[in-house]
């Protein structure tokens, strides 16, 4: 659900930051900190021992500029950006929010060169019928036609499967290709020595090639809830596990039609046999994809009530495809909408956010407050919509809109930047800006407070890493000096390690909404645009946040003098402890 961005900073901003890292990470029964201790500050280290009669003394306003970089950037807490963004990494690193994976090595071993036999084994341009291959074999990925070749060697049963077949089949290029087969991920181990096996709930296999590239394979499995009629149950049975269909295991194998049938919707359940060249439809997908629908495999009640994370599949399809949802399978999504609580929150959470890195973000959004799941998913939003009409909905897909453009340009774009964008509607009403005020009283600046509570929810039961929900929050804060709204000094501004990605925000915002322009221009030409009138000051004396910091100064040694000299790495120690 994540990307790492690389940060860089000044390097005495570097060296504050760590000791963070140094710190042991908190054990598993405790809830690790969210700010990790106050590192040292510069003035409180010690001042290189001067001549006698010498005496150091800067300008303070020079020496005010330095302390808000290393102190607070977007952030006026006692903590710089890097420690507070160290701090949500390593708290992060300690939950263990990674998957299970095994451990790959920094250097693979080479695949061997292909056995006499292998080479006979290729994709076919022409079926044996006589007729074109169904799917063209050099729109296929090699290496994953490799993979599929190597486990028909091996006398296993291996297709190219779902989205992948979809996409060539409307004329897209997949994003990846997966691969459905008989072999158990024990067996495929056992056949590719470049191979790690992953997973809890059901192990899958990864074949890696170069350049990080991954090919992941599946083994066939059934529908666990196929399986239990055959169990010896009987009608009235059957009508009672049907109160809570609801899955909760699904490591069960089966067969290749077994496999397809377990499949969410028919547009997914497609097979694609390489070496017939030709497509396997156990479940009358090619039917939908030629109409264009989207259709669940089954009874649509009974499949997004076994999982409602289906919903948001649906949505995304939809919205990335340009696909209509079939009317049954769209009633039955209505239904299921309030089962979405019960499903685990981090999964939640990663769908949506797989709705917003796709560029569709405005379309899937707009279906999902039709389907009233966003009050669930994202309650600010449904809540900012509701409160605000029609002009709320303008504003807000306006953002939305702006974000879908960049990311389908091809722009890389974190997720703390695409889940910022989606806050920023709500973070600028009138309403929640006001509500900021009195929780910057504490010392910590805040943006609005459902903001607040939405992303410490997010990390607290949807896993979502911290690192990212510090940053989406910087962002958020950075915005209203950008506008010039708020007075900050500029060179501590500039240098904050997110002040690029704050920017990038602040740009996609002119673009909604059309104000801020001039800013704009002023910031990307590395000027500094005068504050709006009224603009709130968040200088050092601004609301008595911070006091002015003085730099020590040295006593002169009592003895004057060539004996100063030697004595001042005494009288150091002694002026410290008076200081």
């Amino acid at each position: 659900m994540s990307s790492h961005l690389e940060l860089s900073a000044p390097s005495e901003e570097a060296s504050a930051s760590e000791p963070v890292a140094a710190e042991p990470a908190p054990s598993e029964t405790e809830t690790p900190p969210t700010s990790p201790a106050t590192p040292a500050r510069p003035e409180d280290l010690e001042p290189p021992v001067l001549a006698a009669g010498t005496e150091e003394e800067e300008d303070e306003d020079d020496e005010d500029d330095e302390a808000d970089a290393l102190v607070g950037g977007f952030d006026d807490s006692g903590l710089s950006a890097e420690a507070v963004l160290a701090a949500a990494e390593a708290a992060d690193a300690a939950e263990g929010l990674e998957p299970e994976v095994e451990q790959v090595p920094a250097v693979l071993e080479p695949e061997p060169e292909p056995t006499p036999f292998e080479r006979e084994l290729h994709a076919p341009h022409v079926r044996p019928s006589g007729e074109p291959a169904e799917i063209d074999p050099d729109e296929l990925d090699p290496d994953a036609l490799k993979v599929v070749l190597r486990l028909h060697q091996h006398g296993h049963q291996a297709y190219m499967v779902g989205g992948c077949v979809r996409d060539l089949l409307l004329g897209r290029k997949p994003k990846d290709f997966d691969i459905a087969t008989s072999a158990t991920p024990n067996e495929v181990r056992g056949i590719f020595r470049n191979c790690r096996l992953i997973g809890r709930r059901f192990r899958l296999a990864h074949v890696y090639f170069k350049g990080g590239k991954i090919i992941e394979v599946s083994t066939f499995r059934a529908n666990p809830t196929e399986l239990e009629p055959a169990n010896g149950g009987g009608e009235d049975e059957g009508e009672t596990s049907g109160e809570d269909l609801l899955i909760t295991h699904d490591n069960v194998f089966g067969t290749a039609q077994q496999d397809a049938r377990r499949r969410d919707f028919t547009i997914n359940g497609l097979f694609y046999d390489v070496a017939e060249g030709r497509v396997i439809d156990y479940v009358r997908g090619r039917r939908d994809l030629d109409e264009r629908f989207i259709r669940t495999i089954g009874d649509p009640e009974i499949r997004m009530r076994e999982d409602p994370v289906r919903i948001l599949r649906a949505v995304r399809f939809a919205a990335k495809l340009e696909l209509d949802i079939e009317s049954r399978t769209y009633a039955a999504m209505e239904g299921a909408v309030e089962d979405l609580p019960r499903c685990a929150p981090a999964r939640l959470l990663e769908e949506t956010f797989r709705l917003i890195r796709g560029g569709v973000s405005a379309p899937a959004l707009k279906l999902l407050d039709a389907l009233d799941a966003l009050k669930i998913l994202l309650p600010p939003v449904a809540a900012y919509l509701k409160q605000h009409g029609k002009e709320g909905e303008k504003t807000f897909y306006a953002f939305a809109n702006a974000m879908d453009r960049r990311v389908a340009a091809g722009e890389p774009l974190d997720d703390a930047i695409l889940l910022a964008m989606l806050l920023m509607p709500i973070s600028r009403s009138p309403a929640q800006e006001e509500a900021q005020a009195p929780a910057q009283e504490g010392g910590r600046p805040s943006v609005s407070q459902v903001v607040e509570d939405l992303l410490a929810g997010f990390v607290q039961s949807a896993r979502l890493p911290r690192r990212i929900a510090e940053r989406c929050r910087m962002l958020l804060l950075a915005q209203r000096t950008l506008s010039g709204e708020r007075r900050r000094r500029s060179a501590a501004f500039k240098r904050h390690p997110l002040f690029n990605e704050a920017l990038t925000v602040f740009e996609m915002t002119v673009e909604a909404t059309g104000e801020g322009r001039e800013q704009l221009e002023a910031w990307k030409a590395g000027e500094v645009p005068p504050p709006r009138a009224g603009a709130i000051d968040e200088g050092p004396d601004a609301g008595g946040q911070r006091k002015r910091r003085r730099r020590r100064r040295r006593r002169r040694p009592s003895g004057g003098g060539a004996s100063g000299e030697g004595s001042g790495s005494s009288a150091s120690g002694s002026d410290a402890g008076e200081a």
